[in-house]
């Protein structure tokens, strides 16, 4: 089974299955093809993140984040009066792309099937064109206004065929050169003439993916997995450890689910800013969780004091016949990303830098060589005895840990299929304007309630700010296989993201 946010791209990954490909092949085969068909989520120009349960227990987490370039200079970004990085539209919140070292990474450990073949569905939709997605649209206007953004000038309304011609050449160059078609092909050159200085042909030469340890919490019963620092995917873990100590109610419509979750969000997260960057370490104890969770009142909310200080990504997951489980999750950071586009292929290049923090001597610190703090946090479930239990994962921004904690305690503790799992009205912390900023002031958030959530006058009495808000997208984009015990596969992709699929063989 694979579902992702696009049938299109679910539709190769099974393809690649009935090839005798293994789940890794089927998500590099899904993810090539949502880096053609969604600019404005994921795409070369982005980074990845993996987790992989290889059918017998062991789990691996794949860092595929990009670094700063050699000519990172948090001074000068200072001296012209910026107090965090530049948003959009500025090449220095542009870490060298590590997608595509991802794929690589994943295919030289997991694959099966010739990565040319792999890349073969992604390339024709690329070279023959593909019916632009309703969630494109918005973006696209705008990209079609920027330079290299040329691309989206066919696109006016939706399904409309649109072309990328750059982009099918610089995915053909993977496929017959490996990493040097892209970080030192055309890709690459014309990065290097954008960065005008930010970056060097040998940090584009140095390879950005490595396997790290995996970060593991036992909760509701089973043990939940998730990415190290860079990775916010702690914020997830601690979260569930807090939640599965608290007493919670016996059904989620209750105020009290959604107050008691909010509030072990909140008590992962609220010192994020300061807590979280590439080296940091003990961020999951035993102590830890059981400290935060004692700042969980059931009958108020949080009252906390610390320094103050619509993301739009990808997340897709897959299982073979083997048992191998894949939970990858891919992103441009905000949509299309920096809005900035390498000149000779088109291609749009994330934003992650915004990560960084320009405090100096913070742990953060933009500087060269470094890797943002990321927001981007895949799960993986497995059962006591190591088997397999679900991948899950969500686009989403500062929120992603907040709904899959939802995602989870919904599948674990009440037993929810797949499919209610993942459609069921979601609360978050408001990530305010850049979807980026939830702790930037965790003191008093607004906590926003999707449209049909039951907890409004609850969560008001209990002391909290609350905001309704229009079932979508901004709730994330959550997919969900689950290995049931007879080995059955249930999957559900999150209906917000309209054009969806879990597809199964």
């Amino acid at each position: 089974m694979v579902c992702s946010v696009d049938h299109l791209a679910s539709s190769a990954g099974v393809a690649a299955l009935d090839r005798g490909g293994s789940a890794a092949d089927a998500a590099i085969a899904a993810n090539a093809v949502l880096a053609v068909t969604a600019p404005h989520m994921c795409g070369l120009g982005g980074d990845l993140f993996a987790l992989v349960h290889d059918g017998s227990g062991a789990v691996a987490a794949l860092n595929a984040s990009g670094r700063a370039g050699s000519g990172a200079d948090p001074d000068r970004l200072r001296a012209e009066g910026h107090r965090g990085m530049p948003h959009q539209h500025d090449i220095r919140s542009v870490p060298v792309p590590g997608c595509v070292d991802g794929w690589l990474a994943l295919h030289a450990r997991y694959g099966r099937l010739p990565l040319a073949d792999l890349l073969r569905p992604a390339i024709g939709l690329a070279r023959d064109g593909f019916p632009a997605s309703p969630l494109m649209l918005p973006g696209a206007r705008l990209a079609a206004q920027r330079p290299g953004g040329g691309d989206y000038t066919a696109v006016r309304t939706v399904g409309d065929r649109m072309a990328r011609p750059g982009l099918a050449r610089t995915l053909e160059s993977v496929a017959a050169a490996g990493r040097d078609g892209f970080y030192l092909g055309e890709f690459g050159e014309g990065l290097i003439e954008l960065g005008d200085g930010e970056y060097t042909r040998s940090d584009l030469a140095s390879p950005l993916a490595d396997w790290a340890e995996p970060l593991r919490v036992r909760a509701f019963g089973h043990d939940v997995w998730s990415i190290p620092p860079n990775s916010q995917g702690y914020l997830l873990l601690l979260s569930l450890g807090i939640a599965d100590g608290l007493d919670l109610p016996i059904s989620p419509r209750h105020p009290a689910w959604a107050h008691l979750l909010a509030e072990a969000a909140r008590a992962a997260g609220h010192d994020r800013l300061d807590v979280l960057h590439e080296g940091a370490k003990d961020v999951l104890t035993d102590d830890e969780i059981t400290r935060r969770r004692a700042m969980v009142d059931p009958a108020a909310r949080l009252r906390v004091r610390v320094p103050s200080a619509d993301g739009d990504t990808t997340y897709l997951c897959a299982v073979d016949g083997d048992g191998m489980g894949v939970s990858l999750i891919q992103s441009n950071a905000a949509g299309f990303g920096s809005m900035l586009f390498e000149p000779r292929t088109g291609i749009n290049l994330h934003n992650r830098g915004i990560g960084f923090s320009l405090r100096p001597g913070h742990p953060a610190e933009y500087g060269p060589g470094r890797r943002p703090p990321h927001t981007l946090a895949p799960a993986l479930i497995t059962r006591p005895d190591g088997s397999l239990r679900s991948v899950v994962g969500t686009m989403g921004g500062d929120a992603q840990p907040q709904i899959l904690l939802q995602v989870i305690t919904r599948l674990l503790k009440y037993g929810e299929s797949p499919g209610k799992s993942v459609s069921r009205p979601r609360w978050r912390l408001s990530p305010g304007d850049t979807g980026f900023d939830t702790w930037a002031a965790p003191e008093d958030p607004l906590v926003e309630l999707e449209e049909g959530a039951t907890w409004s006058d609850g969560l008001t009495a209990l002391g909290h700010r609350v905001a309704a808000q229009p079932y979508g997208s901004a709730f994330g984009h959550a997919h969900l296989i689950d290995v049931r015990p007879d080995g059955m596969l249930a999957g559900a992709a999150d209906p917000r993201s309209i054009i969806g699929a879990a597809i199964g063989r």
